[in-house]
């Protein structure tokens, strides 16, 4: 048995916990501005990040942006303070490369471990354990970790040092986007044809067409079901970390620029809580036509 702490236990980082405590581990959560879920009452609350890091030998964190990871890690009473010998502070956020470095360095100067750790797979991932999980850091600390990477995901990847984690997730964040953004256009070209979009896209599940996308997103399009999973809001901040990373690469990346743009004109319709699947809804705004009966 593990003692693990976790801290972020929204949408995504409850189930994650949930399964890491029905594995017998024994989570700490930090209760600094919000009680112990009552769906984890198993979990020790400590009153702030900082005791949390004392009372565990793992500290994961699953916050929505750099600047929350900053200011759970480095403020005051934050992890930093209670980390030392022995313990690893695992970043499960997605959040700047550039600045995961920067975090990994200031823990390895006080004594600890960093992973950034990353996830893809969604609220549905993370209910069931299947999460792929993208890893920057050492092979030792890595080879520790493993064995709670694998009570939350099946695809766990070491993909090289710190930082490299999160530009994995990034890159990944670019390849739904688009995916996404390529479902809407082709459910809503078959809607204005004429086509029931639900018949197409059952039909284009069986060729070369088929996607996790298509067959989870696709549906949602056509049901109207945006309660987020993802949302839009946190997509937006996943394409702007690559957008900024572009730049200063001297890269363009069109397709990403246009994704955000009907990402934004979501917002602009209020829709910035909405599933990032959602991103259909801006296509029909434009396209005065909606795929669904409403």
């Amino acid at each position: 048995m593990a003692k693990i702490g976790f801290i972020g236990t929204g949408i995504m980082g409850l189930p994650m916990a949930q399964n890491l405590a029905k594995a017998g581990h024994q989570l700490y959560v930090s209760t600094q501005r919000s009680p112990v879920p009552a769906d984890l009452d198993c979990a020790e609350g400590c009153p702030t990040p900082k005791a949390v890091a004392q009372a565990a030998e793992f500290i994961i964190l699953m916050v929505p942006d750099t600047p929350q990871v900053e200011e759970v890690l480095f403020g005051e009473n934050g992890v930093a303070e209670g980390v030392g010998e022995g313990k690893v502070v695992i970043d499960m956020s997605s959040i700047s490369p550039l600045a995961t470095k920067t975090f990994a360095r200031r823990i390895n100067e006080r004594g600890g471990e960093y992973l950034d750790a990353p996830v893809s797979g969604g609220e549905v991932g993370a209910v069931a354990g299947t999460l792929s999980i993208m890893v920057g850091g050492s092979e030792e600390t890595f080879a520790r970790a493993r064995p709670l990477f694998e009570i939350m995901g099946q695809n766990i990847t070491l993909v090289g040092g710190n930082g490299d984690g999160q530009t994995a997730k990034v890159a990944n964040q670019i390849i739904v986007a688009l995916n996404i953004q390529a479902v809407s256009e082709a459910l809503l070209f078959a809607s204005k044809a004429g086509a029931d979009p639900a018949k197409v896209r059952e039909a284009l599940m069986g060729g070369f067409a088929s996607s996790k996308i298509l067959e989870v997103h696709g549906e949602r399009m056509v049901k109207g079901t945006f309660n987020p999973g993802f949302r839009i809001s946190l997509h937006q901040k996943d394409l702007n970390l690559a957008l900024t990373g572009a730049r200063e690469l001297a890269l363009n990346l069109p397709n990403t620029a246009l994704a955000q743009q009907n990402f934004s004109t979501c917002v602009a319709l209020g829709g910035g809580d909405w599933d990032h699947s959602a991103m259909i809804r801006a296509l029909e705004h434009m396209a005065n036509h909606s795929i669904r009966d409403e």
